[in-house]
């Protein structure tokens, strides 16, 4: 149901730039921005939200900056920088702080556990090629929820109960290690990457199944095959919008 759904949008998607295109070349005075990289942002963010149910903050940035310029270009002696950048990193920064917060359904069920049991800060070896900004924590919840804007984070989740969650990465980064974690069945771990990126390692013999929209970007699994040793079958999907940005899976 999940991809005739997104076959249904890319088609809209695609039938709407094809209708533009036609009316500016049958001589239709159409305005020149109409057709300018940003307002292709635009299309492209409400694009990825309606695709998952606009559940996720990729959307609203990547609509947010095709807006910001499409503005700029749109209304003459209107200076981006001045008014329309503060403005959209205000509205930034609110759609953050209020967005909804059952984004899943099981993440209120969990939310009473992670209230009682918080990350607690650790420790490890000196690490000169991490950043000051990076923030390392272990964590005992069993759902995840990293937002990282302009800056890092290295996380280790060792709850055996393990459901997924969420990773957001602006111009930031997320180091996710995995191998001390468990679950039954399959999660759903949703990327949001945009000008930032996420490394998630993971235990040998887990599959990963890919759902990414990626825009100038990617997902790189790099692991090496190994066979399933417990004989019990482990489904993580990766879904989200990677924008100038990547994501890498690793098993080491």
């Amino acid at each position: 149901m999940g991809n005739q759904k997104g076959k249904v949008w890319a088609g809209l998607f695609i039938v709407a730039i094809g209708g533009l295109l036609l009316l500016d070349n049958v001589g239709l005075d159409m305005p020149n921005w109409l057709f300018k990289w940003h307002t292709f942002l635009i299309a492209i963010g409400l694009f990825v939200g309606a695709k998952h149910n606009f559940r996720n903050s990729g959307w609203f940035i990547i609509t947010l900056i095709g807006i910001i310029f499409t503005l700029n270009n749109a209304i003459p002696n209107l200076n981006a920088t001045h008014v329309l950048l503060p403005i959209g990193l205000v509205a930034l920064g609110l759609y953050l702080i209020f967005k909804p917060k059952d984004s899943y359904s099981h993440k209120a069920k969990w939310r009473k556990f992670a209230q009682e049991d918080p990350l607690t800060p650790f420790t490890e070896a000196d690490d000169t090629t991490t950043s000051s900004t990076a923030q390392k924590k272990a964590s005992n919840n069993d759902y995840l929820d990293s937002v990282n804007v302009f800056g890092g984070s290295h996380q280790i989740i060792y709850s055996k109960n393990f459901k997924g969650g969420e990773i957001t990465a602006v111009f930031g980064g997320c180091d996710l290690n995995l191998t001390q974690a468990d679950f039954e069945g399959e999660i759903i771990i949703d990327v949001t990457a945009i000008f930032g990126g996420a490394k998630i390692i993971i235990p040998p013999g887990w599959e990963v199944k890919s759902e990414v929209t990626a825009i100038f970007g990617g997902l790189d699994d790099k692991r090496s095959i190994q066979p399933v040793t417990d004989g019990k079958h482990k489904l993580v999907i990766i879904r989200g919008i990677v924008l100038f940005g990547g994501v890498d899976i690793r098993n080491y």
